[in-house]
Formats: C-alpha cells, structure tokens, sequence
C-alpha cells in the first residue's frame, strides 16, 4: 500500500509560507455515491442540449413532486439524481452518468437503487467504459419494479482502470422520469454467486519448476524445458540467469522441418490481456516467423496470427507485448518451425505473463517508487562526481569487444547503467549512490541484475551507508568475471534508520572488464524468492546475501 506524499517547497522571500488544514481520507471507492455533498463524489453528467441528469431533492431546487423522498434519509432534505423527459426533443437521445475512472482493480457486487414511472418508454443500462473507449453493457432493466425504490445488484470486475456510465434513453412520447440514489460496491459476490473470479496469474509463468500451466501438442520434438551453462551461442534464462527457460527444438542441431506448439490455459472471453514475453533467437538465417503467437478460439477452432518476429537482435533477451480481447474464451499459442535443413537455429522464450487490461495502460502508470529500470533516466540515482570513469547510462553493445553486455535485461533494447573499462586505469571506482531510504523495522529486500563479462573483470559491491556515520558497510560483492548472461542479485538487509546504498565498480586488469546493472527494485519486507531458492537443491545458488546491522 502506498501512501500519498505531500510535499511544500516554499518560494523565495521571507513571507513565503505553506499551510495545510485539513487532510480527510476515506475507505472506499470511487464509483460509490450517495449524493448528498455537493462534488457528487466526481461523477459527471456528460452534457446533452436536451436531456441530463439533476441533482433532485434537498430543499435546493424543486425536485419533480412525483419524486418526494431520496432513498439516503428517506426526506426531502436528501438528494439523489435523476432524468427527465420533459425537454426531450428527438426519441433515443441519451443521458450518461459517468464515475471516475477506478483506480485499482476490483471485483465485487455494484448495487444501487432506481425509480423510475411505470409504463413508459425509456430505458435505463448501466455500462462499464474501459480507457480505450471500450463500452461493455453489464445491467439493463428489465421490468421497471414498484413505484417505490427498486434495488439493482450488478456483478462488477473491473481489473483495470474503468468507468461505470448510467444511462438513460427515451424511445417514446411517455418518456417520465428515471432516479438514481446510493450507489455501493462490496468487494464480495452478489448474493449466492459465489464462482471465483479468473486470475490472470495462472495463465503466466517463468518455468523455474515446471511448465505451470501451459501445455504441448504431442507431435514433433517441440519445446524443452532447459537449464544450460551461458557461452557465446547460449545466453541463461532470463528470470534469474541461471534457471531454466523454454527452448524450441532443443537436441542443440539443427532439426529440419520441427514445429513447437506451446498452449496456454483457457482465458475467458470478453476481457482485454496484455501478453508479455521474452524471446531470444540464434543461429537463423531468415528471421521471420520463426516464432509466432496465435490466438486459438476454442469455439470454433479457429487460430489467427496477433504476432510474430520480424528481425530482432541474435542472442539478446527481447521483451514482446501484445494486447487483445475476444469475445470467446481464448489460448495463447506459441509456436516455433524450422522450415528447411539450411536454415534452422534457437527459438528460447521464458517469462510469459499475462495481465487484465491494456499494456499501453501500464505504461501510463508512473514506476512504483523503489523501482528503477533506466529506460527514462538515472531516477534518483546521484554520482559525486561525472567524468568519464563515472557510471553512464547506455544501450545496446558496449563499445569494446568480448566485454559487457549486448542489450539491458529489462526489454531487451533499452537502457542500462554501466562502466567503460577503456576510460579507466586498473582499480579505478566508480560509485552510484541511491536515493536516500527509510529506515523500517524488520528486513528489506533489494534485487538488481548486474553484467559481469569480461576476461579482466574487476569487482562490483554493494554498501549500505547509514545517515549519520562516515563508515560504510559491505552488503554483497562479486569479482572478476562472472557470466555473459545477466545474473539475478538478492539482498535482503535490516536497518532502522535513513539510509542509502551504493553500487561500487572498480575496474579490473585489462580493458575487458565492463560491469552492468539494471532494474533496481528497492522493497520493504524480507525477500520472497530467498525462501524458494534456500529450499531448492537443484545445485547452484543464486547470488543472495543475508546481513544483519
């Protein structure tokens, strides 16, 4: 859970001053109203020459005498909205009401109570709006109930950020009024539905254990589930650089004439995904095709192509995104082929997982704080001093051969932070200080991914530095060279008080000796995967370190 931070800068002069007064922050949420304070909780009418939701009751404006009571106090003193027909001019003219768009997910029951005149011709649905414009109908009326307040239950999922939209048409000369009072979401089914609702999760998976949930036909040699040491022709896998990964045809030759079909589970119909995946490729000649993802429609048995390579770098861990929404239930399909003797190589994948909503959303979505990839900037990383033995950000190869890594571990053609070796002598540091961090009681966990390839690699440490003391303490370290494929750190670490962590680089004996790292993940709370990984006896470790101040 993250808090909001309020911060005040003052300006120059000595009169400036900031003040704050009252500060109120409700549980709750935003598409929930009951329509008695004057902001209406941020719902809109969205403005139509003839036809609009009011506010009725209260003692504000004369609400239509038909309507005496909201259904909040059960007064005239209470306020509710409502509809009229009164000024319509042409038949099937709308009028929305539209709530703030969610803000995290949520699935539940939405109930609110409605009145309308009986016998007349209008009708009242309630749609649910996605960020893309995406209308869905999720409720309609059907018979119009008792002239008192009928309550409506509707079950409500929004898994990415949506707006609820009352609306009400006019299709005939009686048109009447339609009211709506005291909107209210529970997080819990509606009455006795009680069927879970579907977790993406179940459809993602990184194959450290086993294939999850995904599946393969039984012909053809298809995909293995492998854990190889990296060399120049085979990086590791990408979830730590040392586990396991996916590989298409994996006899390590060529296999003419192979097709690898890997299916995911079922996805339910009618929801948008983001599909994200890394892929790596070796030793083709042509690229194209040789790896594709089709969507399968159970239905109808019907596969179509939402994505394949084009050209790619070779060897490099790329990052794929699609988004889709079907109206059937759907799988994700990946498929590998080889089509001739001349021409067959590498297809790996690891790290597939699919989320609700659209993937352009995400990258709406500000990074958590505590996080930090490079693709921007150096986020609130700091140097002492910038010259060219400091740290800089790159992408892509580093200049000098045999040494450094091809492309950044968090999309495959994005930004990394590393050391030039070749603008160093032998010993030379290079320090990236983090911003500063709270202390908190209990463990925190740092991950990171370093690149430690080279014939003359020197040394990479970690130091925690706390506010207040000149010292600096050693919390993880590596010399020399390590692997050409990323690797994963964890370091989980206790301390109370403000602090920062500092990322040391010290170049080694030749100019093959570049040093990387990327995606920096700062969390409270000790690490999950440490337990996992202390358990497994698969033989290796990740590069973890426990330490206690």
């Amino acid at each position: 859970e993250q808090l909001p931070t309020m911060e005040g800068v003052l300006g120059q002069g000595s009169t400036a001053s900031i003040a704050l007064f009252e500060i109120k922050m409700t549980t709750g949420y935003c598409i929930e109203c009951d329509f008695e304070e004057n902001h209406l909780c941020g719902f809109v009418n969205r403005w139509n020459p003839n036809v609009n939701w009011f506010v009725g009751g209260g003692n504000i404006r004369k609400s239509p005498s038909i309507l005496p009571q909201d259904h909040t106090f059960k007064s005239e003193l209470g306020h509710y909205m409502y509809v009229d027909s009164v000024y319509v001019k042409h038949f099937q003219e709308v009028a929305q009401l539209i709530s703030p768009m969610t803000t995290a997910p949520m699935s539940g029951c939405l109930s609110f109570y409605y009145q309308l005149q009986q016998g007349n011709d209008n009708s009242f649905s309630l749609y649910t709006r996605d960020a893309a414009g995406l209308y869905e109908e999720i409720w309609k009326m059907d018979q119009p109930g008792n002239a008192a307040w009928n309550l409506a239950e509707v079950e409500f999922s929004a898994p990415y950020p949506m707006e609820v939209i009352f609306e009400v048409a006019f299709n005939g000369p009686k048109g009447g009024y339609v009211a709506l009072d005291d909107i209210s979401f529970s997080p819990v089914h509606c009455q006795n539905q009680t069927e879970l609702p579907f977790s993406a999760m179940e459809a993602s998976c990184n194959f450290e254990k086993d294939l999850c949930n995904f599946y393969q036909d039984k012909e053809g040699p298809g995909w293995t589930r492998v854990k190889v040491k990296p060399n120049m022709y085979r990086a590791g896998d990408h979830t730590s650089g040392i586990g396991y990964y996916l590989l298409a045809n994996t006899k390590f030759t060529s296999q003419p004439g192979y097709i690898g079909r890997l299916y995911g589970p079922s996805l339910p119909g009618n929801l948008q995904y983001c599909l994200r995946f890394y892929y790596a490729i070796y030793g083709f000649l042509k690229m194209s095709d040789t790896l594709a993802v089709y969507i399968f429609e159970e239905n109808h048995v019907v596969q179509e192509k939402i994505w394949s390579v084009l050209e790619s770098p070779r060897g490099v861990w790329m990052q794929a995104e699609i988004t889709f929404k079907k109206p059937m239930p759907t799988k994700v399909v990946f498929m590998s082929l080889c089509k001739s003797f001349w021409d067959c190589g590498l297809v790996a994948l690891d790290d597939i997982t699919i989320e609700l909503g659209s993937c352009s959303s995400a990258e709406r979505l500000p990074p958590a704080p505590g996080e930090c990839t490079f693709e921007q900037d150096e986020c609130a990383f700091t140097q002492e001093r910038r010259n060219r033995s400091s740290w800089h950000r790159r992408r892509g190869e580093t200049p000098t051969s045999y040494t450094g890594p091809k492309g950044d571990h968090t999309t495959g053609v994005g930004y990394y932070m590393y050391i030039e070796a070749s603008h160093m002598v032998y010993g030379q540091k290079a320090q990236l200080l983090s911003w500063p961090l709270r202390g908190v009681t209990g463990k925190q966990c740092l991950t990171f991914f370093y690149h430690m390839y080279g014939a003359g690699t020197g040394l990479l440490s970690v130091y925690l530095k706390r506010d207040g003391e000149s010292e600096e303490s050693l919390l993880w370290r590596r010399r020399g060279e390590q692997s050409i494929s990323w690797l994963r750190a964890l370091i989980e670490y206790s301390c109370e008080r403000q602090h920062q962590v500092i990322f040391e680089a010290i170049r080694g004996l030749s100019i093959r000796s570049d040093i990387a790292i990327d995606d920096v993940k700062f969390q409270a709370g000790p690490c999950a995967e440490m337990e996992d990984l202390t358990q497994q006896s698969s033989g290796y470790s990740e590069d973890l370190n426990e330490i206690e101040f």
